[in-house]
């Protein structure tokens, strides 16, 4: 092995991929030098690498620790702590910290672990002290010979929490959804009452829906909810105006009456005159209005609460809230100070979507979304010595995608993130589960290794680069015990070996789509229902994909022709799609499932959803009304509208969230899957939204 590939090893730099099971590639040596520079390491000259070879070995030869260490509740201690050499004097730091806030998500009090008595450091040995209790804390080591280390120990559960009982839910994209009273968009207020509808009337358990984090300013702002400007702090463009609680104590009535009415000239524009969902122009609104909220004065528990917040937050709110100020051109200081009121207001508001989801009988709530990456210039990044700058994350080509991906997010530095005790991924984990009843993990792998890019070249001249995955699991398993939150994780697409394994281990729940289930072992039929695997979340699309009725029609590659996104014929797409739809239909026919007819065929495809062990199974909400058009369609950028589409029925007409709940295809397809469940029913009086 040359020098170059023996440093790339030590930095858990891959020098080799496979795009297919039986197909290995290289990574060129420009990539991986670019990589590794990434990484803090010289590697501009044959000189350079073999000095930085040589200090790489010698540390890893010699070093007492590793700078993070895992101990799963229940199980042994780390094996490093239990190698240490002879005589070796250990003292054990605990943390002093619980979860954040004073309830977990799921409605529920939290008790935080009992922690080790506190003061200095206290003499202790992996053998004789016992298991330390579930946080983070730091192990100081002294081996005989003088060599000295300092490590994090992470404790976590065995297992995240599991799921109450097997249940069903909704997805959904929140802009999507209006209601007849929110402002050309889907707020947090319409969330809440989805859920209760859902609850209510349905016996779902769950809400799933897009990212909620806050985006990058600018006009037009990205719509994309996956490339957000913070993944730590919400987006305030979700807040309903009218449910601040300054609001009924604004002195200037008329201004905000004309910013509400021009709000409901934007649903209008959306729901009956054919527009886009235009973030920019309801942000615009909700901004003004917000101003003048910001300038009545608060009731002094409500100042108490606001100053409890901004305490419990800390400097990664501070630092936020200054970014933002920048961006708006606003005074540093009084700027910070609005834009922290709005994370204020936004967590109160998804806090009490998560308790309307709760109230009305959901086993889990609103599950929300973890973004893989951030924009690079937005708040997270700027400035942050954690995440890598002349690299980007993508995907390596594929069967999917021949060219690979680029998706334009910088990768955290997984030295820099082990350096830190992986602070900066504990602080974003325990921010989102504040208020949700689970946690999906968007690209789920990338807890284990990400595909590093290196500025201006193609995707498929990247590599993967490893991270610590036991520990940034630990951490995620650990935070979802605190919050008592389930995790979900989003593994679809290509898998590194054992990952599934190891997520299934942990109890973080994997992602099953219908149309991918196959038998890829044999002949690539489609798997059998009862060979589905248990701990996951079924559904039948996702938002990246067709709609139901669109697979069914096959309009969907009509769409993808008329936009040049075919790279075989069109004949041979529609041939092809159409024999894969007429497949499903046998099998359907086979389990004796009705398919005569697109409502019947859609509730037979998650009548199948239903005859596998899934614990969780998703109804994508466009599918209960018959829409036709993705949310969002890779490949394009302005050739669609993606991530602003609202949701419509099969006429492509929108709909209210009024509407939606009165439909009665929607409240068949819901009804269906309830009843297959055997969930309860609705309660005497329930009625829609």
């Amino acid at each position: 092995m040359d020098d170059l590939a023996r440093l790339a090893a030590l930095y858990a730099v891959a020098t080799t991929y496979q795009p297919a099971e039986d197909v290995t590639l290289r990574v060129p040596e420009t990539t991986i030098a670019a990589v590794l520079r990434q990484l803090g390491v010289d590697t501009h000259t044959p000189e350079s690498v073999r000095s930085e070879l040589a200090a790489a070995e010698h540390e890893a030869a010699h070093r007492l620790l590793p700078r993070v260490l895992v101990w799963w509740a229940g199980s042994r201690p780390p094996a490093e702590l239990c190698a240490l050499p002879p005589g070796t004097r250990t003292l054990l730091e605990a943390e002093r910290d619980g979860p954040v806030g004073a309830a977990g998500a799921a409605g529920r009090p939290v008790a935080p672990e009992q922690p080790a008595p506190q003061g200095p450091a206290a003499p202790w040995s992996a053998s004789g002290a016992g298991e330390p209790p579930l946080g983070v804390h730091r192990i100081h080591a002294e081996a005989p010979d003088g060599r000295t280390a300092t490590a994090t120990l992470i404790v976590a559960p065995d297992r995240a929490p599991a799921a109450p009982e097997r249940t069903h839910g909704i997805l959904v994209q929140l802009y999507s959804l209006l209601s007849e009273r929110s402002w050309g968009m889907g707020d947090l207020a319409d969330l809440a009452e989805l859920a209760r509808w859902a609850g209510r009337v349905h016996g779902a358990g769950f809400v799933q829906v897009n990212p909620l984090h806050a985006a990058v300013p600018g006009t037009p702002t990205d719509p994309s909810p996956y490339r957000p400007s913070s993944r730590r702090f919400p987006d305030p463009v979700h807040l309903r105006i009218e449910d601040v609680p300054e609001y009924a104590a604004c002195p200037d009535r008329d201004a905000l009456a004309e910013l509400a009415g021009r709000g409901a000239e934007l649903r209008r524009e959306v729901l009956e005159k054919g527009a886009l969902i235009d973030r920019d122009a309801v942000w615009s609104l909700k901004r003004a209005a917000l101003e003048l909220l910001y300038a009545v004065p608060r009731t002094p528990e409500r100042e108490a609460a606001y100053r409890n917040f901004r305490a419990e937050q800390g400097p990664e709110l501070d630092r936020h809230a200054l970014w933002c100020a920048a961006h708006a051109g606003q005074d540093p200081e009084a700027g910070a100070d609005f834009h922290r009121w709005l994370v204020w207001l936004t967590d109160a508001q998804l806090a009490a979507a998560q308790c309307a989801a709760k109230e009305a009988g959901m086993a889990v709530g609103i599950v929300h979304d973890l973004a893989v990456g951030v924009h690079p210039e937005g708040s997270d990044a700027s400035g942050s010595p954690h995440y890598a700058r002349a690299v980007s994350v993508g995907a390596p080509p594929d069967a999917f995608n021949a060219r690979g991906q680029d998706w334009g997010l910088p990768p955290w530095r997984p030295d820099r993130l082990a350096q830190d005790g992986y602070e900066p991924l504990r602080a974003l984990l325990r921010g989102v589960f504040r208020y949700a009843g689970a946690l999906r993990i968007d690209h789920v792998m990338g807890l284990f290794r990400l595909w590093w890019i290196p500025e201006g070249a193609p995707p498929a001249e990247g590599a993967y680069v490893s991270y610590d995955g036991e520990a940034m699991l630990a951490l995620l398993v650990l935070e979802a015990h605190r919050a008592g939150a389930l995790v979900i994780g989003e593994d679809l697409g290509t898998v590194q070996p054992g990952v599934r394994q190891a997520l299934a281990r942990r109890g973080v729940l994997g992602t099953s789509v219908l149309w991918f289930e196959r038998d890829w072992g044999g002949d690539g039929e489609p798997l059998e229902p009862e060979r589905w695997r248990a701990d996951c979340l079924a559904t039948v699309t996702t938002h990246d994909l067709p709609p139901t009725a669109a697979k069914l029609a096959g309009s969907h590659v009509e769409l993808r022709d008329r936009l040049g996104l075919l790279t075989r014929p069109v004949e041979r797409e529609r041939a092809e799609d159409a024999a894969d739809t007429a497949r499903w239909m046998d099998v359907l026919e086979d389990l004796g499932l009705d398919t005569k007819g697109e409502e019947a065929a859609v509730r037979a495809l998650y009548g199948f959803l239903l005859r596998t062990p899934a614990r969780l199974v998703g109804v994508w909400l466009p599918d209960a009304l018959g829409d036709r058009r993705p949310q969002n369609l890779p490949g394009t950028w302005d050739q669609y509208p993606n991530w602003r589409l609202p949701v419509a029925d099969a006429e492509g007409r929108p709909l209210t969230l009024e509407a939606l709940s009165a439909s009665p295809r929607a409240n068949t397809l819901l009804g269906a899957v309830r009843g297959a469940l055997g969930t309860r029913t609705a309660p005497p009086g329930a009625r829609g939204v």
